[in-house]
Order: structure tokens, then sequence, then C-alpha cells
């Protein structure tokens, strides 16, 4: 059963985190990016030569040599990656008026 007590909104004026997150404090974003732009001898599955990758490189080379041995699903993520996700389009060629009984052309 849940504690009445714990279930009070808070007064006005007040909330659980007054300070907030303290300034120049790095989001999950950066911090990210940050990890994956770091740069690392290592051997290209691909060509077999010892290069140096960022995480970026190896976590795309690894997934495209999953994708050469048949994983589709990281071939589909490597072509979404690559060329973006297919368009749905719509073709919308209704004649009807949207609203009845209004006339909406301008001349």
């Amino acid at each position: 059963m849940a504690n009445e007590k714990n279930l009070k909104p808070f007064p006005p004026g007040n909330n659980a985190n007054p300070k907030g997150r303290p300034k120049g404090s790095l989001n999950r974003a950066t911090i990210a990016k940050k990890w994956l732009e770091v740069m690392q001898d290592s051997k290209n599955p691909i060509s077999g030569e010892i290069e140096k990758l960022s995480q970026a490189d190896l976590m795309t080379l690894a997934l495209i040599h999953k994708a050469r041995k048949g994983d589709v699903s990281a071939y589909k993520q490597l072509m979404d990656s690559a060329f973006g996700l297919p368009q749905q389009n719509v073709n919308v060629t209704e004649e009807k008026p949207i609203f009845p009984g209004i006339d909406l052309d301008v001349e």
C-alpha cells in the first residue's frame, strides 16, 4: 500500500531538487560525444590494417562486419544511418471541399 505522506504534492514554491543540476555539469549527449571521439590504434576489420580509429568508427565497422555476415538488422541500421529512413508519401487528390458550404477560393 502506498504511503499517503509520500503522495502529497510539494507546497507552492518548493520542489524536490531546489538547487537543480550544478552549473557547468555536462549532459549525457555531451559526454557520449566526447567518448565516441576518443581515438585509438586498432585493427580495421575490413582492411586488416592497424589504424587510428575513433570509437564511433570502431562501432560502425563492427556493424558493417555483422551486416556482411548476413545480419539483416545490422544492414538496416547501416542503410538508415547512411541514407536516412525511407519517406512515406501520401498523395491527396480529394476534390471534395473540406468545409461544405464555404467557398475558400480567393481570386
